[in-house]
């Protein structure tokens, strides 16, 4: 076997191993003050439940994609939020809690807060905030396509990753 065939299959086998492994970096609330300390980036929250079909839909697609993966890595804090967590979250010297609403049931209120969207609660819910600040909200099945191109607009619109840039400040 050449040299040439060598190494592009064994480029070949190596590629296709690291994209199945691309995995997305997935933070809690209570990491962000300290990570923005370190590296200032925009957040974006996926608030789901685990009895939403549509949530599950974007888990099993949207968020498993090799380029939504990469980009999210890269430029973003990424927060999967489940709506019905019952911990108490300590994020900038408050602390949200899970309020039940009936007898097995209840939202968080950090959850309700970023899903609702005109005094509704909407699930999957896409929040993106910086400094507190939400500069995108969508509630509903968003797919790869859909969301990719958004996430870049909101790059280029706020000018997410020069305020990133040393440099720059």
């Amino acid at each position: 076997m050449s040299k040439f065939l060598k190494y592009l299959v064994f480029s070949i086998f190596f590629i296709s191993i690291s994209s199945a492994n691309a995995q997305l970096n997935t933070i809690e609330f209570n990491q962000l003050d300290s990570l923005n300390s370190i590296e200032k980036k925009t957040v974006v929250v996926f608030v789901h439940t685990d009895w939403c079909k549509y949530c599950l839909q974007m888990q099993s697609t949207t968020f498993k994609n090799d380029s939504i993966i990469s980009f999210l890595n890269e430029n973003f804090y990424f927060i999967s939020l489940n709506a019905e967590h019952k911990k108490d979250i300590y994020y900038q010297g408050h602390t949200f809690k899970y309020k039940p609403t009936g007898r097995n049931t209840g939202v968080h209120e950090l959850a309700k807060e970023l899903s609702s969207i005109n005094g509704e609660i909407n699930y999957p819910t896409i929040s993106v905030f910086k400094n507190n600040e939400i500069l995108f909200q969508y509630g509903g099945l968003m797919k790869t396509n859909q969301l990719f191109p958004v996430l870049r607009e909101l790059l280029n619109q706020y000018s997410l990753i020069q305020d990133r840039n040393p440099l720059n400040q």
